[in-house]
């Protein structure tokens, strides 16, 4: 019996630990510094870049990445850019010259970074009138991408809506938002400013 007991225990002990996992944290979102700027860019596709060859005018060259990931620079061809920094990129074009120009001095820098667009998005999803993927701008908050996705729906349980975010790890943290307040009462408390990966999410009512 004291087995079975305990046993008892332990099982409720669990349960109330994944329900404690589960649950919205009512206070507000910490903003991590390190997801609004990208410290180590990679290229992707459609950028576009500047290659400057010092003191050769003629294989300096300003070019789109294509859907490859390769751009094309005179005397030396195709070079991988894609999935690469703008310094791994110049290291190469460098080594391919040398077979042609003596001490090549080379720079890449990015002109547009039209790729970016799609690491640096947040997202609403749920009981939303067009569920949308928006690229991040600075000072975005909750209300401002539920507005965009055209308002919540008549079968929306708004004061149930939570914010998604990245934690580490692979790991996301729910966030409550009283998005009824927000949108009913004018109540700002819970109108979050959002960082990029975030994700908002609006459930439907239980009938």
């Amino acid at each position: 019996m004291k087995c079975f007991i305990v046993s008892v225990v332990l099982l409720l002990t669990l349960v109330v630990s994944g329900c404690a996992a589960v649950t919205p944290s009512t206070q507000p979102p910490k903003v991590n510094a390190d997801a609004m700027a990208v410290s180590d860019y990679r290229i992707g596709v459609d950028d576009q870049l500047q290659v400057t060859v010092w003191h050769n005018p003629d294989l300096s060259v300003s070019v789109p990445v294509r859907p490859d990931g390769k751009i094309t620079v005179p005397l030396i061809g195709d070079v991988q850019a894609g999935g690469q920094t703008p310094e791994d990129v110049a290291a190469v074009i460098r080594d391919k010259l040398k077979a042609y120009v003596r001490d090549p001095q080379v720079a890449v820098i990015l002109t547009q970074l039209r790729s970016h667009e799609y690491l640096a998005r947040v997202r609403v999803t749920g009981a939303v009138r067009t569920p949308v993927s928006l690229p991040y701008r600075p000072g975005m908050t909750v209300l401002d991408v539920v507005l965009a996705a055209g308002g919540v729906t008549e079968f929306a349980s708004p004061d149930r809506t939570e914010l998604y975010r990245h934690a580490g790890k692979g790991d996301s943290q729910a966030y409550a938002v009283r998005l009824g307040k927000i949108l009913n009462d004018g109540d700002l408390g819970t109108n979050y400013p959002l960082q990029p990966g975030d994700v908002v999410t609006v459930p439907q009512r239980t009938f």
